[in-house]
């Protein structure tokens, strides 16, 4: 390939990466403002919220499916990037596209069974028991979501460190986050029952976006 296609593949993966940082912090923002409730939260506190913020909640399910063809689109790009600068770093590349690829699955199930709550409790006067298997459906495959998120995270990190794409310190900043998350990982019943322990994910995740930006921005300026 020749270096001005490679460096034009470089910046399109580094406008990618912001791309999706950016989707994902007003996503998050989102739910924020609104003021979510926490899956330890009564299921009255739950109903309420979702019955009351439809045109919100719409927003960040829409917010979801750009995230999910970002994610594909950046580490499946990402690899075909590593193996045309030697190869260095493919195998973590390839994990990064494995665990990315599962990613995408679980987040899709957390967003279409957070769909199906916001569209119950537009109906719902209180919780019913399928509306509450329905919003510990969605704990559970979100807490499940953080050891893929934190494999995707290690394996992009250390994939763009060893072709030469990001600085030591990128590297240092995805094993952290990324460690975080997978720690996170065996901890899924307790935070899908509203455990503090959410928070630790909730690190890692920052961590990622805090990565993909500093990534981005690499990529970009070449």
């Amino acid at each position: 390939m020749a270096v001005g296609n490679r460096g034009a593949t470089t910046r399109i993966v580094g406008v990618v990466a912001l791309a999706y940082a950016v989707s994902v912090f007003v996503q998050n923002a989102l739910f924020g403002v609104t003021g979510a409730p926490s899956y330890g939260d009564p299921l009255g506190v739950v109903l309420t919220y979702h019955a009351e913020n439809r045109g919100a909640l719409a927003v960040t399910s829409g917010l979801e499916a750009v995230n999910m063809v970002l994610l594909l689109l950046f580490v499946t790009a990402l690899h075909g990037l590593v193996q045309r600068r030697g190869g260095a770093g493919a195998d973590w590349s390839r994990l990064a596209v494995a665990a990315g690829a599962t990613l995408s699955a679980l987040f899709a199930l957390t967003i279409a069974t957070h769909i199906a709550v916001v569209l119950a409790a537009d109906g719902l006067s209180e919780p019913t028991p399928a509306f509450e298997l329905m919003w510990q459906l969605h704990a559970a495959t979100f807490a499940l979501s953080l050891p893929a998120l934190g494999a995707t995270f290690l394996g992009a990190a250390l994939a763009t460190h060893a072709s030469g794409l990001t600085r030591p310190w990128q590297r240092l900043l995805g094993v952290a986050g990324g460690s975080l998350l997978i720690l996170a990982g065996p901890g899924n019943l307790a935070i899908a029952d509203g455990s503090p322990l959410v928070l630790v994910g909730a690190l890692g995740l920052a961590t990622w976006l805090v990565w993909f930006v500093a990534t981005g921005l690499r990529l970009i300026r070449g």
